[in-house]
């Protein structure tokens, strides 16, 4: 039993019912702008301009690797701006996703996730777009911080 139903649609539109949280990976230098948090922003300003207050006052707060932010855009749908990647290019250091971050930022979404008694945590493969990361070693960080804990976790691929 894998803990984790992958389905095709969208991660905006979670169909479910209850309070919905919507999980999706950010970088540590304030960018927004490719990939998933297009989607994101096409449905809602706030996310994006949570992640850009909550980076520009990074001195003052606890932004960077590891920390996730809870933003309500909805009565019962709240996103989880999750810390999982250094800078935005692949170099020298290799891609930009870092596991340890993402695993971190899931154990805070996992105590959201009761805080709030979401129904299910749904995500695109957090890590595994312009972040270059792999869903064999993504996959077993949800299981562990999530789905082995009772979370209900959902997760979109996009397209056909």
């Amino acid at each position: 039993m894998s803990g984790i139903t992958y389905v095709r649609g969208d991660a905006t539109v979670p169909s479910v019912k209850g309070v919905k949280l919507i999980v999706h990976v950010c970088n540590d230098i304030g960018g927004w702008g490719k990939g998933f948090v297009l989607a994101l922003s096409r449905r809602w300003p706030e996310p994006e301009a949570a992640y850009r207050a909550w980076h520009r006052d990074r001195a003052h707060n606890d932004f960077g690797l590891g920390a996730t932010q809870f933003v309500q855009v909805e009565k019962y749908v709240w996103v989880a701006n999750l810390i999982g990647q250094r800078g935005t290019r692949t170099g020298s250091k290799g891609v930009p996703v870092r596991y340890e971050a993402i695993d971190a930022g899931l154990a805070h979404v996992a105590t959201k996730a009761a805080a709030l008694d979401a129904s299910a945590v749904h995500m695109p493969r957090i890590g595994c777009g312009l972040a270059g990361g792999n869903w064999s070693r993504v996959e077993p960080l949800i299981m562990r911080r999530l789905a082995e804990r009772g979370v209900a976790v959902t997760v979109y691929d996009h397209g056909e």
